[in-house]
């Protein structure tokens, strides 16, 4: 067996989790981009427009939540981010509009997200379309020898910052968004963006990870 060979089988016994406990060690992020809420025709086709001259954007959802069993609300909002602009489209106001949608089938135009099969599910409930240029980042990961599959723990692991999940259950069809609702929504697509950059700038090297698990914890995990 070569040497190159005895590295490759090293880098595919790595397993890289972080645990609960350290997760909620590290310090908290915040968004300090510019947030725009999109809660009209007119301010989705401007946001559409900017949106258009990106070539990669991060992407996710948020829906009321229904504390009745057998109850699902529909998607209300759609975020959509660059590095320094969050878009908050009010589908519970403005619908899912053509242009959304248009944006959406777009392939040329990369849009990272996490678990996007949930995502594509609620929101065809309102209309038919054909997702197009979407990167799951559940699946790329794995690639960099993490296991865990939460938006939090992936960029916990990347980035040594905890993303609040305090406004998960949030209103999110109430009148007007809350400031802390904007900044949760904003992160969760913005940290998309940030995820896949990162991973794909080669910065990320999975033997030098500090959250390794300890190959007999592997063993366990693989069995």
């Amino acid at each position: 067996m070569t040497a190159a060979n005895e590295e490759q089988m090293k880098v595919d016994r790595i397993n890289i989790s972080i645990r609960k406990e350290q997760l909620s060690q590290l310090p908290t992020v915040n968004y300090s981009g510019y947030i725009t809420v999109v809660d009209s025709l007119e301010k989705a086709s401007s946001a559409i427009s900017h949106l258009n001259k990106q070539q990669i954007v991060g992407f996710d959802t948020e829906t009321k939540p229904s504390f009745r069993k057998g109850r699902v609300n529909k998607v209300s909002l759609v975020q959509i981010a660059t590095e320094r602009n969050s878009f908050l489209f009010r589908i519970n106001k403005i619908g899912f509009c053509s242009e959304l949608i248009g944006f959406m089938e777009n392939p040329s135009i990369v849009k990272v997200g996490l678990s996007l099969r949930d995502d594509f599910h609620v929101l065809h409930r309102l209309a038919e379309f054909t997702p197009q240029g979407f990167i799951e980042l559940q699946t790329l990961v794995k690639e960099y020898c993490i296991s865990d599959n939460s938006l939090q723990k992936i960029y916990g692991i990347l980035f040594n910052e905890r993303i609040s999940k305090g406004q998960r259950l949030s209103n999110w069809e109430a009148e007007r968004l809350t400031p802390s609702q904007q900044q949760y929504a904003s992160i969760d697509a913005w940290s998309c963006l940030r995820i896949y950059r990162h991973l794909k700038s080669g910065l990320f090297v999975p033997e030098y990870s500090e959250y390794i698990l300890p190959e007999e914890e592997t063993d366990e995990i693989t069995e």
